[in-house]
């Protein structure tokens, strides 16, 4: 609680990096209820700008090297839940 914490995520692909490579995180909290989109990566950084993780998220990746980390600053123990990490490299998925 009130530190940061990293997401790490790794992923292999056949095609090339392009610019068309795109990075979802989706967070579903503990309690249940809808998924949502905290954050994306195509070509720059998209953090959420609205919900519980606005401003707390920053990019910690490089998908040159096969990395879609992600960290969460100050977190809560309301934070807690499933995080799911979706990386598509057309036309590999």
């Amino acid at each position: 609680v009130g530190e940061q914490v990293l997401l790490k995520c790794s992923f292999k692909s056949s095609a090339p990096i392009s610019e068309s490579l795109l990075v979802d995180w989706t967070y579903r909290p503990l309690t249940g209820g809808r998924m949502e989109t905290i954050f994306y990566y195509q070509s720059v950084p998209h953090p959420t700008t609205v919900g519980k993780f606005k401003d707390r998220i920053s990019w910690l990746g490089n998908v040159a090297n096969g990395d879609a980390s992600i960290a969460i600053q100050d977190s809560t123990l309301s934070d807690n839940g499933t995080f799911i990490c979706s990386v598509k490299n057309p036309p590999d998925v």
